[in-house]
């Protein structure tokens, strides 16, 4: 059963609806599993899936083997577009993987998790489990810490939840807080393989016209080709490259001191 908050009175079948979809979305693929996922009964869930299915929201294979439907993937087009963020991001991306080599992502923050919104493989090395539509840890991720910059309060509680499973020892806590004081002076941050045994990434944070952080960037790289004297080097151009990003969205700032 998810944990949602109940809905507004007049809604229970449109969130029972959107439960199915989050289920089958997360790897729910049968009547059964649904039912154990959502805690939905095992009738009501038949006739939502039968519904989802007709309207293109799922497709099935004679009832059975559900997956997302093309409906879906037209409105996250829809979405995706609608925000300007990821319209602008996109060719400067482009150029960073061409020049780099790299593999780089487009972020923002959503629910208290990191949502990639775009990625562009990189020409060498591993392929990384990322993806569009993929969330992870704000406070285990690169693209995650340059999200949560301007919100210094909030940094020692999404470390502690975002490692609520296995609670690490108090130094390594307080040298997460003493690097994102660092990271929140140079505008950008690290992933020492913290979220991905063997994949670092340097990232920074995208602002719109008022100045607030709407977004993140990252390259990412296996551990061969992302050694910490490349890792340095690479600060200020993701620096410039969010700037440059940041400013098609109405930014006015500069460049903070990067020595």
């Amino acid at each position: 059963m998810n944990g949602h908050a109940v809905p507004p009175p007049g809604t229970q079948t449109l969130a029972r609806g959107l439960d199915v979809l989050r289920a089958v979305a997360g790897g729910a693929t049968d009547l059964k599993a649904v039912c154990l996922e959502t805690g939905i009964g095992r009738s009501t869930a038949h006739r939502l899936l039968q519904l989802l299915d007709q309207r293109g929201y799922l497709r099935s294979s004679q009832g059975v083997d559900y997956s997302l439907g093309p409906t879906l993937i037209e409105l996250g087009f829809h979405a995706l577009y609608q925000s300007p963020v990821p319209t602008v991001a996109r060719p400067i991306l482009e150029q960073l993987v061409n020049k780099y080599h790299d593999t780089v992502h487009l972020a923002v923050e959503d629910g208290g998790k990191v949502l990639y919104v775009d990625k562009i493989s990189g020409s060498r090395g591993a392929e990384m489990r990322s993806r569009a539509g993929y969330r992870m840890p704000l406070s285990r991720t690169g693209i995650g810490k340059a999200l949560l910059l301007d919100e210094p309060e909030r940094w020692a509680e999404m470390f502690d939840e975002d490692h609520a499973e296995a609670v690490p020892a108090p130094e390594i806590r307080a040298k997460f807080l003493s690097r994102m004081r660092v990271y929140a002076q140079q505008g950008t941050t690290l992933d020492l393989e913290e979220n991905e045994p063997g994949i670092r990434c340097v990232a920074a944070s995208v602002r719109n016209g008022s100045g607030a952080i709407v977004a993140a960037i990252s390259i990412s790289a296996t551990n061969p080709y992302m050694p910490m004297d490349r890792m340095r080097a690479l600060v200020p151009v993701m620096h410039q490259t969010a700037l440059s990003i940041s400013k098609k969205l109405g930014y006015s700032g500069t460049l903070r001191d990067m020595s």
